[in-house]
């Protein structure tokens, strides 16, 4: 881990939603590699969030953990309490420099037995709370900051067991490009990162699937699953000040799948 004195993120603090495991968790590391006090948000995986904490503390990094469930206004707010608490603390001020929105859930099934509640469900945490989050960071981001939201490359892919989730992360490229446009008066950039199928625990039984693995990675350009750390490289690179003069933009990270 780079020393946090010269690190690209060198004095910057940052929040990352839904960073207890897979893409969140490498983000989180990824970001703290780089010198930034990372927020580790969960909803409810309170062990492992903590334990992200701790692996980032042990490394060289500054980090804490911070747990609310988005799906209701009053737990945003209280998020918010908690973080404003923790950054007085940390950093002498309410104020921090990079949103990533990567909190989210997926469900793999047809359209036709998508129900009403697994729709509401799906959208709430993938829109809604995204959309309610970002606000309420907008009075505490400082000018120049980054606001970086986890879509998926099932927006530009047809994906017909996963119509509600496609529905919602065409949502999030819809709400990036928006903002980028509101925000870009504040020195704000807003991107979105559209990663194809990543080894997660949320995949494990396609992964551990050998006809399945195989036909994932034959997906890909590059012949492979992608890996966490592969979305959280790209995330630094947004995070930071090599990305200035790049907003409003939906980068695909799927290793070229379904080209």
């Amino acid at each position: 881990m780079p020393n946090g004195e010269t690190g690209k993120l060198s004095g910057k603090t940052a929040l990352v939603t839904g960073a207890s495991r897979g893409i969140g968790r490498a983000i989180a590391l990824r970001l703290a590699s780089e010198g930034a006090l990372v927020a580790v948000h969960y909803g409810r995986s309170t062990r492992e969030a903590q334990e992200t904490a701790n692996l980032i503390t042990q490394q060289g990094g500054r980090a804490f953990a911070l747990g609310a469930e988005l799906s209701h206004m009053g737990e945003i707010h209280r998020l918010y309490t908690m973080l404003d608490k923790k950054l007085q603390e940390h950093t002498g001020a309410k104020t921090f420099d990079i949103l990533v929105n990567n909190a989210g859930i997926g469900r793999a099934l047809p359209f036709e037995e998508t129900t009403e509640e697994i729709l509401e469900e799906i959208l709430s945490i993938n829109v809604k709370a995204l959309f309610f989050v970002t606000r309420e960071a907008l009075t505490r981001l400082r000018g120049g900051g980054r606001i970086i939201n986890i879509s998926s490359f099932v927006t530009r892919s047809a994906s017909p067991t996963a119509m509600a989730y496609s529905l919602s992360k065409g949502a999030v490229n819809t709400f990036t490009v928006a903002l980028a446009q509101q925000l870009g008066a504040r020195g704000i950039t807003v991107n979105a990162i559209m990663p194809g199928y990543t080894n997660t625990e949320m995949n494990a039984s396609a992964v551990n699937d050998p006809a399945t693995n195989a036909s994932v990675a034959a997906m890909s350009a590059l012949g492979r699953w992608g890996e966490p750390e592969d979305i959280a490289d790209v995330a630094a690179f947004l995070a930071s000040s090599d990305s200035r003069w790049i907003t409003g933009q939906l980068v695909d990270a799927s290793g070229g799948s379904a080209l």
